[in-house]
């Protein structure tokens, strides 16, 4: 197997995750899935995995990348060329969806469809009819694997849609998977909806939208598969290392077991002409880390805060995630650590409550065996630690 960093891999090639797909179909038997992770840890690679191994006798399943979504009508837009393009291998049509876009339209829908612009307010209950279209003109189980709905949704308020569509499209999905018993959507983003939901009722928003679903975490691989993804890589890139098992338990334990990272530090053995060693791949793990171009998007993780966190909360945030740099606190340690950075009054506990939880479900600290609170990923701290001072 070729290093292959950010790039589209083979489904084959995609490895350690088959007890996790097993559990997916499993929940997906019942309802529908809310994958949550970190960015970089592979949800998209798992699902294309699952789109491509789907058993075709009982599902139909449609992969669906949202993240340039602008607006409800270009969802809607996709939804129905996925549609389509399916009734069309089996010479039929989403005839519902057309005959509704003929009377928007007042003209003849032609054999290529075009949304006109008068389509746009009516963009809920064209997707209802292109999903009854879908599911009523086939007799399998339909799985929507929709990626970066919260992206989508976050867009959506930002681009102008406002609140209320986004709070709409949110209910109209529940919705639908209420309505057809047959139908699943599997939810994936690199950032939580629950940031988007939280917004959402800041404006107002009393729904719980995906309360219908069931969340699921896709953590880094195990140590062993880690390890092993490491090794192929190695062998496929033809790097000779003196220890190349060691080379590899390094590489696996030193970016925290993330397919991403692990493609990239054989990729970057794989153009050093030094001696491949484990002391060379805690160093090239080191140079990403401080590295002005950033090509491992670490700025994401200080970038995130200002976007999903409001002006009040930013401050707390911050400190937060710098007391917890230096090292895992309890509550009562991190609380009283975090009022000598910030203005925090001490009848502002539970507020910085809330924000730990938030910083939790954000994957970025969790809560220990021991009830200290940590960073999840000793990369990420690491990364934060330089960047911070």
């Amino acid at each position: 197997m070729r290093a292959n960093p950010g790039g589209q891999l083979d489904p084959t090639e995609v490895i350690g995750r088959d007890q996790l797909i097993e559990n997916l179909w499993h929940v997906l038997e019942q309802q529908s899935v809310l994958l949550t992770a970190e960015r970089r840890i592979g949800k998209t690679q798992v699902i294309k995995k699952m789109v491509a191994e789907a058993d075709a006798e009982r599902l139909l399943t449609i992969y669906r990348d949202l993240e340039g979504v602008r607006t409800p009508l270009e969802f809607v837009e996709h939804v129905f060329y996925d549609v389509e393009r399916y009734l069309s291998r089996k010479q039929k049509w989403a005839t519902r969806t057309r005959n509704f876009l003929q009377e928007i339209a007042g003209s003849e829908i032609g054999e290529v469809v075009r949304f006109p612009d008068a389509a746009a307010p009516h963009w809920k209950r064209l997707l209802e009819r292109t999903i009854e279209d879908l599911v009523t003109q086939q007799d399998r189980r339909v799985v929507f694997f929709w990626d970066e709905v919260p992206l989508m949704l976050h867009n959506l308020v930002q681009r102008g849609e406002g609140d209320a569509v986004a709070m709409e499209m949110l209910d109209v999905l529940r919705q639908l998977r209420q309505m057809h018993a047959d139908l699943r959507m599997v939810f994936t983003g690199s950032i939580g909806l629950h940031n988007v939901i939280t917004a959402l009722r800041r404006a107002g928003y009393a729904n719980d939208p995906t309360n219908d679903m069931r969340t699921i975490d896709v953590p880094p691989l195990r140590s062993a598969a880690a390890v092993d993804l490491a090794l192929q890589l190695l062998e496929g890139e033809n790097i000779v290392a003196a220890e190349v098992q060691a080379t590899a338990e390094t590489i696996a334990r030193a970016v925290d077991q993330v397919p991403y990272y692990i493609h990239h530090i054989v990729s970057d053995l794989r153009f050093t002409d030094e001696p491949v060693t484990p002391d060379l791949v805690r160093t090239l793990v080191a140079r990403r880390l401080r590295d002005p171009q950033d090509e491992w998007r670490m700025t994401h993780y200080r970038e995130r805060v200002n976007t999903y966190y409001d002006d009040e909360e930013q401050p707390i945030v911050l400190a937060i995630l710098d007391v917890l740099a230096d090292e895992a606190r309890s509550f009562a340690q991190l609380f009283n650590l975090v009022k000598t950075q910030v203005a925090v009054l001490d009848e502002e506990e539970e507020r910085v409550r809330n924000l730990v939880r938030l910083l939790q479900r954000d994957h970025y600290i969790e809560l220990g065996a021991d009830d200290a609170y940590r960073f999840r990923f000793p990369l990420i701290r690491r990364w934060w630690r330089i960047n911070r001072g």
